[in-house]
């Protein structure tokens, strides 16, 4: 029997082998492929692009084979290419989509194909559900022209997006003052697609650039996950403190994500940096426009767009809805809770590479090392802590989803529930501005709880609540 592909936040995921088949890869093609022939554009340009996963480059070529089979014309990167490259490329070349072979963080058993609109980002879920229903129910129906002849008759091009993002980046940020700064710079590319980019940007002059993690591994040692959280980042912090860096600058599986490390070996965490980053582009470039976020991420936001007189928009979670909220409102900033974050005057999608050059020159032009840039942050607009708890799941949602809806308490933690919010999970907002968010994922198999809180000792009493509410288990009781 054919197996039924569904979409999640990013596109498709899967377990390789298992069902992230050749056969099933081309079948998610072909829909691709029907939907841009339906919208009229037989004969224009997509990249198609990939990851440092197991199989991925013959994943791709899969994809530009049937691209081009259905009467497309494909520019095929010659390599594994960051995320943001890859959308990037899509601008530049006057492409009208692009296909990107990547699970991103998920575990080394899964590889993806997520799809991306004519501006590089990623396509609002109604598209998502459109190329999802042009989907053939066989591989037989799935039209292929092979790759070599592909190649000769000028429909699949390989080609190299390196130098225009490299240019790109120069005309959005000055790093001659980063490379003369003096800084030891440690980058933990997480053996994927960020190894070697940050020293081609920053080398050649007083700044230091490092790198660990940085050789093609599809098996990811030393982590769980190419995930820029803990504990995936803990060896990149422990080799921070070792070699003594000013700062450790991580990136996820595909680059679009980025995590830091301070100078002491602490991991700052995603919500921080979203801050850090509104903060920088807000108050030390005097920027303005609008913001957009995630509903799990930080409400710090609110307050930075208050203090400036910015309007802060929310979405559901993904940047399915991210994306097209940036490009409505044209906004400045768009981000999420995992750590990606895009700028309304490069590309809406998640940038891992500019967004740590971003955080770099955040730190030359202030003179302060990350600790202090959060001290400075939360003398601005107060302390934030924050926690996320990931539950796997077999079985129903229903039940769980059920009694997370029926739930209305008055108090969590002590402190007055005054609002539920319900734009993608169910986020039970706190009288002080501290908040609870249970909700599941929609790229993996997955409950989760996060927790903000603006105290925190209010952080595992708020997560334990939300288990409890749940009617689960945390990982480490189970």
């Amino acid at each position: 029997m054919t197996q039924d592909i569904r979409f999640g936040t990013d596109g498709w995921r899967g377990m390789i082998a298992e069902d992230f088949t050749f056969a099933n890869v081309r079948r998610c093609a072909q829909g691709f492929a029907r939907y841009l022939l339906d919208q009229g554009l037989r004969d224009a340009w997509v990249v198609v692009g990939y990851d440092k996963r197991f199989h991925s480059e013959n994943f791709a070529a899969a994809v530009a084979e049937v691209l081009a089979g259905n009467g497309l014309r494909v520019l095929l990167t010659q390599e594994a290419t960051p995320t943001p490259v890859i959308s990037y490329a899509v601008v530049d070349k006057g492409a009208v989509a692009a296909v990107n072979i990547t699970a991103s963080h998920n575990p080394p058993t899964d590889n993806g194909f997520k799809v991306r609109d004519r501006h590089g980002g990623a396509m609002p879920p109604q598209v998502l559900k459109e190329i999802e229903a042009r989907i053939p129910p066989t591989p037989q129906q799935v039209q292929r022209l092979p790759l070599k002849q592909a190649q000769e008759e000028g429909r699949v091009v390989l080609f190299d997006p390196k130098p225009a993002y490299m240019a790109r980046i120069a005309k959005l940020l000055d790093l001659e003052p980063i490379r003369r700064a003096g800084l030891k710079v440690l980058v933990d590319p997480m053996w994927g697609n960020a190894a070697g980019w940050f020293p081609a940007l920053l080398g050649g002059d007083a700044t230091v650039v490092e790198e660990i993690h940085n050789v093609r591994n599809p098996i990811f040692p030393e982590m769980q996950r190419p995930e820029p959280i803990p504990p995936n980042v803990n060896v990149g912090l422990q080799e921070t403190v070792r070699r003594g860096a000013d700062v450790l600058v991580i990136t996820d599986g595909d680059a679009d994500r980025v995590g830091l490390g301070d100078e002491k070996g602490r991991f700052i965490d995603q919500l921080k940096v979203y801050a850090l980053l509104a903060y920088y582009f807000l108050e030390v470039r005097g920027m303005r426009g609008p913001i957009v976020k995630t509903v799990s991420t930080t409400s710090l936001l609110f307050k930075l767009g208050e203090k400036y007189g910015v309007p802060v928009y929310e979405t559901g979670v993904g940047f399915k809805y991210v994306a097209p909220k940036m490009l409505e409102t044209k906004a400045l900033l768009g981000g999420e809770e995992s750590g990606g974050y895009a700028f309304g005057f490069h590309i809406p999608e998640r940038d891992g590479i500019l967004a740590g050059l971003f955080l770099l020159d955040m730190m030359v032009r202030l003179g302060r090392k990350p600790s202090e840039l959060v001290d400075l942050l939360f003398r601005e607009v107060g302390p934030t802590f924050y926690k996320r708890v990931d539950i796997p799941f077999r079985g129903p949602r229903e039940p769980i989803e059920k009694r997370v809806q029926e739930a209305r308490p008055e108090r969590l933690a002590g402190v007055k529930v005054v609002r539920i919010n319900t734009i993608d999970g169910y986020k039970f907002e706190l009288e002080d501005g501290s908040w609870l968010l249970i909700r599941f994922s929609g790229t993996e198999p997955l409950l989760r709880v996060y927790a903000e809180a603006t105290r925190e000792d209010l952080l595992d009493p708020l997560i334990q609540a939300g288990l409890e509410l749940a009617g689960v288990e945390s990982p480490a009781e189970a």
